[in-house]
């Protein structure tokens, strides 16, 4: 048997209904932008392997660093004790997260880092004896799969079986251009009319939604009616985090510094999973007490794994080089062409682009479903052109690694542009 047969056998998949799906393509290697198959079939990963890859795959800068750490320390509990790259890690991201934050929480994945982040902001009016219950997210917002990240995610196939279990969460929508007003005024009416203790959102794009993307100067203003009324901000950052949007944290792009940031996905660059969840003094203060219940009641158990930590000081500092930040600019211009040129298409209706992230929309004649078959259509156009894409419905989003070459870049447009005719 070959392994994708040896797959169907005991393994089970993540957003997958295997009675109707096809076969998982069975992958044995990876280097730069690039995987093969067990037929020895090549791919061009232009979604970096969702979202956690953009230095490319097998990245030896981080291999030797992860075998390093490996010989040195591979992993030690963090209740009670502490490590040198958990430190160091620490010391480094406070550099360069938004200047408010004080305070690092480590976790397993992006959900993890959600699920600390609503817990903390809950928690942080309990320990103050106020109650606050309710958590404020964005329409077709997406957070994560464990329950509260769950509960604060909008997209409703993900959540109906468990409908009636959360906590409480107000929905508003997402200010993007024409509907500014109606977010900032549904924002307004929520705290005033619910006990809100945080607003969560993912900043100025939300990914699982279809790169939905909004400005800056919408979140900013967001996020001051949160700070005149007492509720918590939490910038989810999974997506965005770490250059995606051009620059190293969407935040970058505010005035207004969000209470919280949720970290994940490329901060390994792809290799093992951890999560950081950051915060203010402020909110630290509020679980500092004699009183032992008062402490935040959370924890992983590979919590600041010392091997992970040393592939995100590695990952930190491809990202802060010269050459990665070149290949961040060459890419956003290189989509931006694209752009110019796709956008007139008749197939087209709208294209976006924020730093690495291009997306397009199809012009259908009906309203598409998410896993929809024009959605299916077009994932088995890619693939059987040798790139990995992963539509939203009927729209088109590219991803890259920031070390794709130019070359490569042009063979994903160009696939996405013959894809158009399927639509």
């Amino acid at each position: 048997m070959n392994l994708t047969e040896r797959d169907s056998q005991y393994l089970w998949h993540p957003y997958t209904q295997h009675k109707t799906s096809k076969p998982p393509i069975a992958i044995v290697k990876g280097e730069g932008a690039l995987l093969w198959d067990e037929n020895n079939k090549e791919y061009i990963d232009a979604i970096a392997s969702w979202w956690v890859n953009p230095y490319g795959h097998s990245n030896k800068f981080i291999a030797d660093a992860i075998y390093k750490q490996l010989t040195t320390l591979e992993h030690v509990l963090f209740g009670g004790f502490t490590h040198e790259p958990a430190v160091v890690l620490a010391e480094k991201l406070i550099e360069i997260v938004p200047k408010n934050q004080q305070k690092i929480f480590f976790s397993d994945n992006g959900s993890t880092a959600v699920e600390v982040a609503i817990k903390v902001a809950l928690q942080y009016f309990f320990n103050k004896g106020e109650k606050k219950t309710t958590i404020i997210a964005f329409e077709n917002a997406f957070h994560g799969d464990t329950f509260a990240a769950m509960a604060a995610s909008g997209i409703s196939f993900y959540t109906q079986a468990f409908q009636g279990m959360f906590i409480d969460v107000v929905r508003i929508p997402v200010p993007i251009k024409g509907q500014e007003q109606a977010s900032f005024d549904a924002l307004a009416a929520a705290i005033k009319n619910n006990n809100c203790a945080g607003f969560i959102f993912e900043p100025l794009v939300q990914g699982a939604a279809g790169m939905v993307m909004y400005e800056p100067q919408s979140l900013d203003e967001l996020i001051r009616i949160c700070q005149k009324n007492n509720v918590l901000t939490i910038a989810d950052e999974v997506m965005t985090g770490f250059g995606k949007t051009g620059k190293t944290f969407a935040t970058d792009y505010l005035d207004e510094n969000p209470d919280m940031m949720c970290l994940s996905k490329a901060l390994t660059g792809g290799t093992i999973p951890m999560a950081i969840t950051t915060f203010t003094q402020e909110i630290f203060d509020a679980f500092y007490d004699e009183d032992i219940n008062k402490a935040l009641f959370h924890g992983h158990t590979f919590t600041a794994n010392p091997t992970g930590c040393a592939a995100a000081l590695a990952s930190l500092e491809l990202l802060q080089s010269s050459e990665m930040q070149d290949n961040l600019t060459r890419i956003n211009k290189s989509h931006l062409g694209f752009q110019k040129h796709i956008e007139s298409h008749p197939k087209v209706t709208t294209t976006r682009v924020l730093g690495v992230i291009f997306a397009l929309e199809i012009k259908t004649e009906s309203s598409e479903s998410y896993y929809g078959t024009l959605r299916n259509k077009l994932y088995d156009f890619f693939i059987e052109n040798g790139v990995i894409l992963r539509p939203v419905g009927n729209i088109v989003y590219i991803l890259p690694p920031y070390i794709m070459t130019d070359e490569q870049l042009q063979k994903v447009y160009e696939v996405v542009e013959k894809a158009l005719e399927i639509g």
